[in-house]
């Protein structure tokens, strides 16, 4: 698919947005997934919308991540309440788009994923930049993460207490509002994550 990189970066406005420090926990826990035949570990991901490197690292157990029987139990990562958070924030940004006309951005829980792991990069290398001294920009980290699209753009945020305070300041953030009401996306990822100091950090990733 042709990627259109001029309208790309014409649609990321680079304005860094730091507002009030929160502090919002989240529990990781697990749930438990017994094998059936015909099971694979992609297809438990999809079910489960988690990423088969999370069920990896959350089954050290497996010999073979290759191999898995009916009857075994596989451990799910349960991120529920981040996932709530998360779409909070995309059912605030079609209100948004609505209001004016605009079609709705579909919720893409694979894009979620990867502007997770954003946030969590953020935290990790102890930046706050749209460029990761990790995966790069975020063109190509959707890329290398398997993200086909022909539009892209990202917002990110650091200490908003709420998913109604981080929208009100991507709001009043031309650049930022631009992203969220442009007519060129037609999906959406949230990605959230805190740090240690109960810090939340903010990404979201939008394609067409």
């Amino acid at each position: 698919m042709k990627k259109y990189f001029s309208n790309i970066f014409l649609s990321l406005f680079i304005s860094l947005l730091v507002l009030s420090i929160g502090n919002i926990a989240f529990a990781n826990n697990y749930g438990t997934h017994t094998v059936k035949s015909g099971d694979t570990l992609w297809k438990i991901a999809v079910q489960y919308e988690v990423g088969v490197s999370e069920l990896i690292n959350s089954n050290t157990q497996l010999a073979n991540p290759d191999l898995i029987y009916p009857g075994q139990a596989i451990n799910i990562p349960n991120i529920s309440d981040v996932k709530s958070i998360e779409n909070e924030v995309i059912n605030l940004v079609n209100k948004e788009r609505q209001s004016r006309g605009l079609s709705p951005l579909s919720y893409n829980w694979e894009l979620s994923r990867v502007a997770r792991y954003k946030s969590q990069d953020m935290i990790d290398k102890n930046y706050f930049s749209h460029t990761s001294p990790t995966y790069g920009s975020p063109f190509k980290m959707m890329t290398d993460f398997g993200i086909n699209y022909s539009y892209a753009g990202e917002n990110i945020a650091m200490g908003q207490r709420s998913a109604t305070e981080v929208m009100d300041g991507w709001m009043n953030s031309p650049g930022h509002r631009k992203n969220i009401l442009s007519p060129n996306y037609t999906q959406i990822g949230v990605g959230y994550a805190v740090d240690k100091n109960g810090t939340p950090y903010w990404t979201q990733m939008f394609i067409k």
